[in-house]
């Protein structure tokens, strides 16, 4: 006669302590309860031994460091500062660098990300096997070394800014930027900077109601392929949306927004705006890394698409290039998202590497020379915390809305 481990609820009594155990109705909750009872039971112990320190109960618990004058220079700083200027004005120079870098490196290694995943299931093995080296080669070595590698080929491989110096006698320099604008020197590269007059926040709200056009006119396309098997136009009103009402509103307005392009002084560029190579290392060695597990994301979520639907869309006359935008990707795009956020993730929490190559990221300046000044470990690590944690669940927050929009709706 077989038997079984699992104990039938008692049809007959009522309920008894045992079958939150033995009773699979309730042993779920059990477990939780019992994991949760010790979660708690782990931070009150954690926060018990922290504030029973004798050194914490003779310091207390005080964020007052925040007003006190810095005492030390920002190397990248996207809004004005001093060495007299507060701990608190450099940690919100090193957050704000720190959301910099990490939103460029999202987009670049997302745009590598796609290529490198698209060309990989491409037809030429040339091209396919040069992606799959990439891949291989960029997501087995450490982001670590990358950025080690890339900041010593920026630092030492661009000319010195001496070959840009007039020389004495009022003959040319030896180099000269490039279309008058980008200069690429040991130092940096320094690029035009955007300047704004009176009207700048107007231009901004116009070029943003031509961005949301865009992408508008896009939604519009596709719906009209879906429902009615019209194939609309995207690339050229796309670009008359972005760009003709930009235009006009830049004469209209009297030139609201100018470019300041970098110029070479006694001994420096003055102007225009500094890329320096901790910058530049830190934001290429997240994208190339980071794209390296993007692209097998992205080859996995188009590996998913049923060949079917790319036969179907073929066999309707769509070009290959339109049968990959507009029927595989948006298909492959449930697959991709979620482990896409994980990697969106992985750049802004790796952006704390960037010590290494002397960036003043949050880490660099509240995790570590305002730590060490003022000695205040816990404060500085609660508010480093509080800062990853609550940039890391609006990154989750957001994407898991577009997530949502993407996937796949039960009737």
């Amino acid at each position: 006669m077989a038997t079984t481990t699992e104990q039938a609820p008692d049809a007959g009594g009522g309920f008894r302590l045992s079958q939150l155990w033995y009773d699979t109705r309730y042993r779920s909750y059990t477990f939780q309860l019992i994991a949760l009872v010790l979660l708690i039971l782990a931070f009150a112990w954690l926060i018990n031994n922290a504030f029973n320190n004798p050194v914490l109960q003779e310091a207390g618990i005080s964020f007052e460091f925040l007003g006190a004058p810095a005492g030390y220079d920002i190397n990248q700083q996207p809004i004005p500062y001093t060495s007299q200027d507060t701990h608190l004005r450099a940690t919100v120079i090193g957050a704000i660098n720190t959301l910099i870098v990490a939103f460029l490196a999202c987009v670049t290694a997302t745009v590598f990300g796609v290529i490198a995943g698209v060309l990989r299931l491409s037809k030429n093995w040339i091209v396919s096997k040069l992606m799959a080296v990439y891949v291989e080669m960029f997501r087995n070595i450490p982001v670590l070394i990358w950025i080690l590698i890339i900041f010593t080929v920026a630092a030492n491989v661009f000319p010195a800014m001496a070959d840009f110096r007039i020389p004495r006698d009022g003959s040319d320099p030896t180099r000269t930027p490039v279309l008058g604008m980008f200069a690429f020197t040991n130092q940096g590269v320094f690029i035009p900077r955007l300047t704004f007059d009176g009207q700048g926040w107007l231009f901004l709200a116009i070029f943003a109601a031509s961005v949301l056009g865009v992408f508008g006119w896009r939604r519009y396309a596709r719906n009209e392929l879906y429902s009615k098997g019209r194939e609309v136009p995207v690339w050229w009103p796309s670009l008359l949306i972005l760009f003709v009402p930009v235009i006009v509103a830049q004469f209209a307005l009297g030139q609201p927004v100018g470019l300041e392009n970098p110029e070479m002084g006694r001994f420096r560029f003055d102007g225009g705006f500094l890329l320096r190579p901790s910058l530049i290392a830190l934001w290429f060695a997240l994208s190339i890394y980071t794209g390296a597990f993007i692209a097998e994301n992205v080859r996995a979520g188009i590996l998913a698409v049923s060949k079917g639907q790319t036969e179907a869309a073929a066999a309707l006359g769509l070009r290959p290039g339109r049968i990959m935008s507009l029927v595989v990707l948006p298909q492959a795009l449930r697959v991709i998202i979620p482990p896409l956020i994980s990697q969106y993730l992985n750049i802004t929490k790796n952006t704390s590497l960037a010590i290494a190559v002397g960036y003043m990221d949050l880490t660099g300046t509240l995790g570590g020379i305002t730590l060490n000044q003022t000695g205040r470990a816990l404060e500085c690590i609660l508010l480093l915390m509080a800062f990853y944690l609550s940039f890391s669940l609006a990154i989750s927050a957001i994407m898991n809305v577009y997530n949502r929009s993407v996937a796949l709706k039960e009737r």
